[in-house]
């Protein structure tokens, strides 16, 4: 399993994912609150304005109430101002808007600021112009705005207004942004959370679930299910994996299938073969073992060669069905060497010789090189020969004709070809020609040839494949059927 690549990787898109959200998050709260800040600012009265503002409404608050208590009526009537102010009343009462707005030490410095005004021996010359006055404390000198309340039918002087001149603190200024900020950034928070989720966890959840899915449904026995691929990330690989596997189970369940319909096929088959030699045997059997039947000496004999002869095919068939589950189960030992064509064909010839010169056969062969030799195992070499040229010879009509051609193909193999001049193959048998027990006699019945147990040419295919090679079945041009086997240069033992 490949890794996916980088920038598609579920990780990094989760890494990538939180980064952008906490910058984005971050731009945006600075974002806000630079505005918000901005516009606290512009709400900002000058000092001098809103010490006289606030000393004109008190005044005003004090002329209709004389006994009105300064020290709620100022955090009540002025409590949405974010600049901080102090009332200080000539009787001591303290009052302000946002008392730990103030500097430290405030109320001291606007009384000092308060004395400087008032003090007598202050020349008109040394007396700053407006009510700007500067306080000292601690050897720090502030910036002091100062305004007298007065109103008619009160004290001409009952107190005054002290607003600092400096800028307005930090602290007042994120006391007031505060909770806005934090509303923002929750919203911000949420909204993004939701945007990762939805766009990065979104996908791979709903390919999750898909996979999820897939494996009950494949673990219920059902291989045709599969998982969502889209994507390029560790789920879609995982995907990707998980139905590759299910391919695989689904084709070892198909094969399993097969296997056993193969099997089911093959006892059917072998139960039916095996029933027809023994059915005759049984059945002269108990003729010739019946006692109040007398029959003649020539009639006893034909009878027990009938017998022998179906045993003799019993035999072979069981023989050809064990060689066969041998060869197909890689099972036997098989001695590779270098055998000259020209003596597979001899052997061929030899074997036939009667059966040629009875039915006024001509069996042609070919050789090209010569001296082109095979490299096999000799004994099932020559078996699959055998089995080809008695296919041929049965479904060939008396004084036809029989050719084996040996010749080196494109590949730098040797192609071994048997043809015939019999009625050829129908083409929709071709391709089960190599099954077991598949006979085609009824086209190809034109001779009086007995057919074959119809397992000789799954031997060829058999043998040929543990050599590594392949058989073919098909229609010369010329008419009759044509099969090729096909071998490699140098074979080697398989196992199919």
């Amino acid at each position: 399993m490949s890794d996916p690549v980088w920038y598609r990787s579920l990780y990094w898109r989760i890494a990538f994912g939180f980064v952008a959200l906490l910058a984005s998050l971050l731009v945006i709260q600075a974002g806000v609150y630079v505005w918000l800040t901005v516009v606290v600012g512009r709400s900002w009265l000058g000092p001098a304005q809103l010490a006289q503002e606030v000393a004109l409404d008190v005044g005003a608050a004090l002329s209709a109430n004389p006994a009105l208590d300064v020290t709620a009526y100022v955090p009540e009537r002025f409590g949405r101002i974010y600049q901080p102010f102090l009332v200080v009343m000539h009787d001591g009462r303290l009052a302000s808007n946002r008392m730990d707005g103030l500097p430290p030490g405030f109320a001291g410095m606007a009384r000092v600021a308060h004395s400087r005004r008032q003090a007598p021996e202050a020349s008109a010359q040394s007396r700053p112009e407006g009510p700007a006055r500067e306080a000292a404390r601690g050897g720090r000198r502030l910036p002091v705005e100062l305004w007298p309340i007065a109103a008619p039918g009160v004290e001409a002087d009952a107190g005054y207004v002290a607003v600092p001149g400096n800028p307005p603190p930090p602290g007042v200024v994120m006391e007031q942004l505060g909770p806005t900020l934090g509303w923002v950034a929750a919203g911000l928070l949420l909204g993004g959370s939701a945007m990762m989720a939805l766009l990065i966890f979104g996908p791979a959840r709903k390919r999750l679930r898909s996979l999820e899915a897939a494996a009950s449904a494949l673990g219920e026995g059902r291989t045709d299910v599969r998982a969502i691929e889209s994507g390029g990330d560790e789920v879609s690989t995982l995907a990707r994996t998980f139905n590759r596997m299910a391919d695989d189970l689904g084709a070892r369940t198909q094969a399993l299938i097969e296997s056993d319909r193969a099997r089911r096929q093959l006892l059917a088959d072998v139960s039916h073969e095996l029933m027809t030699p023994l059915a005759a045997i049984r059945g002269y059997t108990e003729t010739l073992g019946m006692a109040e039947i007398s029959l003649e000496e020539p009639t006893r004999k034909r009878y027990l060669a009938i017998i022998e002869e179906e045993t003799r095919k019993l035999e072979s068939m069981i023989g050809d069905l064990l060689d066969l589950a041998r060869l197909e189960g890689g099972g036997g030992t098989m001695v590779l060497e270098d055998v000259p064509v020209r003596d597979f064909f001899s052997r061929i010839v030899d074997r036939h010789r009667p059966a040629i010169r009875e039915r006024g056969i001509e069996m042609t062969l070919s050789i090209d090189p010569p001296d082109l030799a095979v490299h096999g195992d000799a004994e099932r070499l020559e078996q699959a020969l055998q089995n080809l040229a008695a296919n041929a010879l049965r479904h060939t009509p008396d004084g036809g004709r029989v050719e084996l051609t040996a010749r080196r193909n494109d590949k730098n193999g040797i192609a071994v070809i048997v043809r015939d001049s019999g009625p050829g193959i129908p083409p929709e048998h071709l391709p089960r020609v190599f099954d077991r027990f598949y006979k085609v006699d009824a086209s190809r019945a034109s001779t009086s040839v007995p057919s074959g147990s119809g397992l000789g040419l799954s031997i060829v295919r058999a043998i040929v494949e543990r050599h590594g090679g392949a058989v073919v079945a098909r229609n010369a041009p010329a008419g009759g059927a044509e099969f090729e086997i096909i071998l490699p240069a140098q074979a080697s033992m398989h196992s199919s």
